[in-house]
């Protein structure tokens, strides 16, 4: 039987818990956020090459039009009513997920599965700036174009009683 994992604190008088993101141990009272972060920080540690193609990625849907671009946790989220495309900035490539109401079948997308009963999300690898072109960015306007569209209605239609 696994024995469980105990607080270096536990000991000590003061009550602590355990981050459930970061795995730390935080003293009652201490401020303790992970999550919030920025897109800086996110991407200070990228190579040159990623690091240009990142601000192509930015850049491209940017051009799209009005949107909220955020940091959160490790990822970069683009998002309009509801977020359409993120990134996962890592050491060797840039991680795109991509939400469109179709499933993409192209060699570019490393995985796709349902994230709802409308969406997809598709998995993306990106190492160089001459990735973000077509068919890629055609996607990422294509995401972007779906995300402000409502929710299409499910269920029985009923006749309009008069």
């Amino acid at each position: 039987m696994p024995v469980p994992r105990q607080s270096p604190l536990q000991f000590c008088s003061m009550p602590s818990r355990e981050c459930h993101y970061c795995k730390q141990w935080i003293e009652e009272g201490q401020e303790h956020d992970c999550w919030t972060t920025t897109e800086a920080a996110l991407t200070r540690e990228l190579s040159d090459d990623l690091l240009d193609a990142w601000e192509r990625l930015r850049e491209t849907a940017v051009s799209f039009g009005n949107q909220r671009i955020y940091a959160s946790h490790k990822s970069i989220m683009f998002s309009r009513r509801s977020c359409y495309f993120f990134v996962r900035p890592k050491k060797n490539f840039l991680e795109l997920c991509v939400f469109l109401g179709r499933t993409l079948k192209a060699p570019q997308v490393r995985r796709s599965d349902p994230a709802s009963k409308s969406k997809v999300y598709h998995i993306i690898h990106i190492k160089h700036r001459d990735e973000v072109e077509a068919p890629i960015t055609d996607w990422l306007r294509e995401a972007y174009e779906l995300s402000d569209t409502p929710p299409s209605k499910t269920g029985k239609v009923r006749a309009k009683l008069g």
